[in-house]
């Protein structure tokens, strides 16, 4: 059955959790490279691609460390952090470009703590699934984790983009900082 491993209760959870979180966060980062692009400077690209290699370098970087980390500690106690973090790093983000006062340089230090954090979250994110499932569910829940990641990643800045269009950019980082709920 192809969506076996959603008859467990806690996949279930983690699975829609993960779903709604990962469509916030492509959100956001449609939403970053946006204000990055029109508000922040002149159409400069060479800003936009700084922020995106700010946002994704870093898990290129810290593989290293990030894994040990998955490995060595409890994935559950990490999530809780790196998803907590993730969560005030949006909602201080989404009050400073509401209230005005972001600046370029402002968005590629969130750029940057973005990309660390979520280069911790990755690989315990990856790795929790066996936990919740086992080893007989395992195949068909990460089949199913990479379907919902590729789908987040298209939602994601189809949503952004009706946002930002009728609310602007800051509310869609308050908006992601709710999905960290999920």
């Amino acid at each position: 059955m192809m969506f076996r491993s959603l008859r467990i209760f806690n996949y279930r959870t983690w699975f829609v959790g993960a779903l709604i979180s990962n469509v916030g966060a492509w959100m956001q980062a449609t939403a970053l490279s946006w204000i990055t692009l029109t508000q922040l400077t002149d159409q400069d690209a060479t800003a936009v691609g700084v922020t995106m290699a700010l946002q994704f370098g870093p898990q290129l970087l810290l593989v290293p460390l990030s894994g040990l980390v998955a490995d060595r500690f409890p994935k559950r106690n990490v999530l809780l952090v790196t998803q907590s973090t993730l969560g005030v790093l949006s909602l201080a983000l989404g009050a400073l470009a509401i209230t005005g006062v972001l600046d370029l340089w402002m968005v590629w230090v969130f750029a940057a703590l973005f990309g660390s954090t979520q280069a911790f979250d990755n690989p315990a994110r990856q790795s929790f699934v066996s936990e919740i499932v086992g080893t007989e569910q395992i195949s068909n829940a990460v089949a199913l984790n990479s379907a919902s990641f590729h789908g987040a990643r298209l939602v994601g800045p189809a949503v952004a983009g009706l946002s930002i269009a009728l609310i602007g950019a800051g509310p869609v980082f308050l908006l992601n900082a709710l999905t960290f709920g999920a």
